[in-house]
């Protein structure tokens, strides 16, 4: 059979299982990566583990997201996350480094290689024609101290490009429109695979942020193959040595397919509150903006820096505006201030933020009271900017810097700029940031925590029946956010569990702790797509914490079910999506022996407080079966010792 390169990457890092869609294979994993806001959970479970040496070939520490030390909590974590880099042999990004996926695309990332992360846009390295995903920080420490990971085999979908990306048009702009085709679910299930002519016309830059908003889709992840644009890319980067060249077979089998003519893709902005809510930008009518953020590790390259540059010389931004602007990592916000392009945008009147996540992980520059923030990020959930009632959009750099000038969502075609950017011969990396590991015998034997690190909740072993109550009920698409909200006061928290429980679900509702707590626990309904956005694992060990048992959904999305079940909760799907629109808040719903009902093809769920039946469906693989059994996947890592 011809072969995709997801495919064929997937067979040669095949440990155990099937080379067969659907089936649950082990591969080997050469590098991990993990940030701040999830890294603390994925070193306390690794020494949880007992773990004397991981087993990757690379494994980095980055510091990205927990940025403002208005206490101690975070330069605790980062001293704690330090601690643990040393203990292990991991490289350690002191914050100001940079981004984790910027970082790691111009200094580690490689063609062929297996990637994992703590971090829903790990896939971004899938540029390099890495095979990248993003997983809960429970895989991630697991992987870490086995060089493996457990995975199911997605289906393969086939993005087939034509033509070249006219002038004002940005690789942001490509991803927009797919996912204004297949939405926020689309990808579910798949890798996304991209081929055809059009390949050769983007940069590694613009596949970097396709590859980056495939999460968004919900893709387990997004791949390009490795050719002349990666060599010229590692070759700036002083890594050539590591260039590959990879691509499919000719005439390989896809399970679907789309084809996108670049030539025709236009500037284009996704409206709040879904990051597939498309539309073109000559289509909008006039939208004043309040605030312009660039940045984020889907746009924030030296190539789209100085774009914006470019946009910004010799104008000011509107003095109704203001514009902030995060350069990717320490390279290349160097390398902004040796050329002179960090004096233009200082020049117009942006402020500049220091290299890390920032306003798109909710950490700062909230928007005001009803405000319209014009961003050059993935996601815009409603409240994730720190302003509940904020109107967020997302848009390629140069709509940014454009509509900061003008004042109005406006297209980059409305004013000259250079779109060709002349890239430096070498980047000559800001190394100073990062910490190499030292030999194994020099290595500290304890890590350093602060009183703010709690211990992580463990999950029991599953009881042969649930009564419980529905807690909650949800609609489509709720997020992890939601779930456990994400801004600059709560980041903090994110190794306390204990304090973060007392904000679960408070996008949505104000008592959640109140009724779990109320009810010793119980049972979460949802729509199409729970859990969908950030890996972040604290929107399972919350509900855990709280004494959820089982969450019941028209669907997941794909690591979020699985850090479900890492946790010892059950995700469960309708078998009939309108038995959602029955069950009602307050209902009690029980499932009867368990422990041979989860290896059944559906399960009977009863309603007590309606009288009626209806039935669910696991569709576990056996290993999930006895993770689930077990209580968790510390608890079956520590039973098969």
């Amino acid at each position: 059979m011809k072969k995709s390169l997801a495919l064929k990457l997937i067979e040669n890092h095949l440990l155990s299982g099937t080379l067969a869609f659907g089936e649950e294979v082990s591969l080997k994993i050469d590098q991990t990566l993990t940030q701040d806001s999830t890294g603390t959970m994925v070193y306390l479970q690794l020494e949880a583990m007992d773990v004397e040496e991981i087993k990757t070939d690379l494994s980095v520490a980055y510091i990205d997201h927990n940025m403002l030390q208005a206490g101690f909590e975070n330069p605790d974590d980062h001293l704690f996350i330090q601690s643990a880099a040393a203990k292990y042999g991991l490289v350690f990004s002191k914050p100001g480094g940079g981004i984790c996926h910027q970082v790691h695309l111009e200094q580690f990332a490689k063609p062929g290689i297996t990637l994992i992360g703590s971090d829903s846009h790990t896939p971004t390295a899938g540029a390099l024609g890495a095979l990248a995903i993003g997983a809960g920080g429970l895989d991630v420490a697991v992987a870490m101290a086995s060089g493996t990971y457990t995975i199911r085999i997605p289906k393969i979908y086939n993005i087939k490009l034509s033509g070249s990306l006219p002038p004002h048009s940005n690789g942001k702009d490509v991803i927009l429109t797919i996912l204004g085709k297949l939405t926020v679910k689309g990808g579910t299930g798949f890798i996304m695979e991209y081929s055809g002519e059009g390949v050769s016309s983007l940069s590694v830059t613009d596949r970097a942020t396709i590859c980056n908003m495939g999460a968004e889709l919900g893709a387990t992840t997004s791949l390009f193959p490795s050719d002349e644009n990666t060599k010229d890319f590692l070759e700036k980067h002083n890594r050539v040595e590591d260039f590959l060249p990879l691509s499919a077979d000719e005439d390989a089998s896809y399970d679907e397919v789309l084809e996108i003519d670049l030539s025709k893709i236009v500037p284009s902005v996704a409206k709040p509150h879904l990051p597939d809510q498309f539309e073109k930008v000559e289509d909008l009518p006039k939208v004043k903006v309040d605030q312009v953020a660039i940045g984020s590790c889907t746009n924030s390259s030296f190539q789209d820096m100085m774009k914006v540059a470019s946009i910004l010389e010799n104008r000011k931004v509107h003095p109704d505006v203001s514009l902030v602007i995060s350069p990717g990592s320490a390279t290349i916000l160097s390398h902004l201030a040796a050329n002179g392009a960090l004096n233009t945008m200082i020049q117009a009147g942006a402020r500049i933020l220091e290299s890390s996540c920032g306003p798109c992980i909710g950490m700062g520059q909230a928007p005001k009271s009803g405000g319209v923030s014009l961003r050059s990020f993935n996601r815009n959930f409603k409240g994730r900017s720190g302003t509940m009632d904020a109107q967020i959009y997302i848009a390629s750099p140069e709509t940014c810097a454009t509509s900061a000038v003008l004042g109005y969502i406006a297209l980059p075609s409305e004013l000259e700029y250079e779109t060709q950017i002349e890239e430096p011969k070498s980047y000559n990396h800001a190394t100073s940031y990062l910490i190499p590991p030292v030999e194994k015998s020099l290595r500290p034997k304890e890590t350093i925590m602060g009183p703010n690190i709690k211990p992580f909740p463990i999950g029991k072993p599953m009881e042969d029946g649930i009564k419980k109550v529905v807690l909650f009920k949800g609609g489509d698409n709720i997020t992890t956010d939601d779930i456990c909200p994400s801004n600059a006061k709560l980041l903090p928290y994110r190794s306390n569990i204990p304090h973060l429980s007392n904000f679960a679900f408070s996008t949505l509702i104000d008592d959640f702790k109140e009724r779990a707590e109320n009810n010793e626990g119980g049972i979460v309904v949802g729509g199409e797509n729970y859990g969908q956005g950030s890996s972040r694992e604290h929107a399972a060990l919350l509900p855990l914490y709280l004494g959820v048992k089982a969450v019941v959904a028209k669907s997941f999305a794909r690591i979020h079910r699985s850090n479900l079940i890492n946790a010892g909760i059950l995700p469960l799907v309708f078998e009939n999506p309108e038995d959602y629109d029955r069950i009602q808040e307050g209902d009690l719903l029980e499932l009867k022996n368990l422990s041979s009902a989860i290896s059944m093809d559906t399960l009977e769920i009863i309603d007590a407080t309606q009288d009626f039946t209806f039935n669910v469906k696991g569709n576990f693989t056996e290993r999930e079966i006895d993770v689930l059994k077990a209580g968790g996947f510390l608890n079956y890592a520590k039973n098969r010792k």
